[in-house]
């Protein structure tokens, strides 16, 4: 297991996370079956930022002015509503979800739709302001995490918007991202499955696969805006699609074969899949609950 300490900077919000999915932990109704923890909706091809250590900020990356069909958004909700879900739904992904003039629609979708499901988005709050953010909690949003990349008088002021609209420290987190490179800027840095290679500040794909067990896809489920599910959500690349939910079932996804060789290969560290092959994440941060249930079946 990777340990905190084998990490240059170890952003705190992943021991948060790691124990929401694990105590989210649940199964297919009347097997042992896990479902996924967290459902993350990359739904727009936008972001307004080009940050150094992502992808976007190479010169080859497309930028697509597409954003997620509510139909789409709402066949997701409907098909978890019928498992009882009771996980994570994360607004976030390769993109800058408050660049959707539906986002609160989908977000008031979400949570009226699954009631016992936390609603979260990650935002760089570019487009937030008081009014803003107070529609969003309206809306349903349970948790905001907002990354602020730059400088202490920015996160000043979001701190001030905070107290002033009495968030706390459970539904309003902000994360410095705009620490020094030799802290790898507030950031648990990867090279997102191989895809900064000609970004602004260069991670190269790995030569050689890593020889660690990662277990995303034990326990995340990461829809595209055009309905592509992607086996992991570092895969920038888009290399590895396992399905679409325009015209598949989530469960029959979820359960497909090619998620299930995914699983298999990760879970006992075998790193031959494409991007695998070339990624670095450590990704047995978050999901081992959820990778021995798959163990054990």
């Amino acid at each position: 297991m990777t340990k905190k300490e084998d990490i240059k900077y170890f952003d705190p919000q992943i021991s948060v996370k790691e124990q929401a999915v694990a105590e989210r932990l649940q199964f297919v109704p009347g097997t042992k079956t896990p479902l996924p923890s967290e459902i993350e909706i990359s739904e727009s091809g936008m972001c307004n930022r080009k940050c150094s250590f992502c992808p976007r900020s190479a010169p080859d990356y497309e930028h697509k002015n597409e954003f997620i069909n509510f139909d789409l958004h709402k066949k997701l909700c409907d098909q978890l509503k019928d498992l009882n879900y009771s996980g994570l739904i994360i607004y976030s992904g390769f993109v800058e979800p408050m660049l959707d003039k539906n986002i609160y629609k989908l977000v008031n979708y979400a949570k009226t739709t699954l009631s016992n499901a936390r609603i979260d988005m990650i935002s760089n709050g570019d487009v937030l302001n008081e009014k803003r953010l107070k529609k969003l909690y309206d809306s349903g949003l349970d948790r905001l995490q907002i990354s602020l990349y730059d400088g202490e008088e920015q996160h000043s002021k979001f701190i001030d918007l905070g107290k002033k609209l009495k968030l706390t420290n459970k539904k309003y987190v902000l994360r410095p991202r705009y620490l020094p490179e030799k802290q790898d800027f507030g950031i648990t840095l990867s090279n997102r499955g191989g895809m900064l290679e000609n970004a602004e500040y260069v991670i190269a794909p790995r030569k050689e696969k890593l020889q660690k067990k990662c277990f995303y896809p034990s326990y995340k489920f990461f829809l595209d805006y055009n309905g592509d599910v992607l086996m992991c959500s570092h895969d920038w690349g888009k290399k590895n699609i396992l399905g679409n939910l325009k015209n598949e079932n989530f469960l029959d996804i979820w359960l497909s074969e090619k998620f299930n060789l995914a699983r298999k290969k990760l879970n006992n560290a075998d790193r031959s899949l494409s991007p695998c092959n070339v990624c670095d994440v450590k990704g047995d941060l978050i999901g081992k609950k959820h990778h021995e249930a798959w163990k054990n079946i």
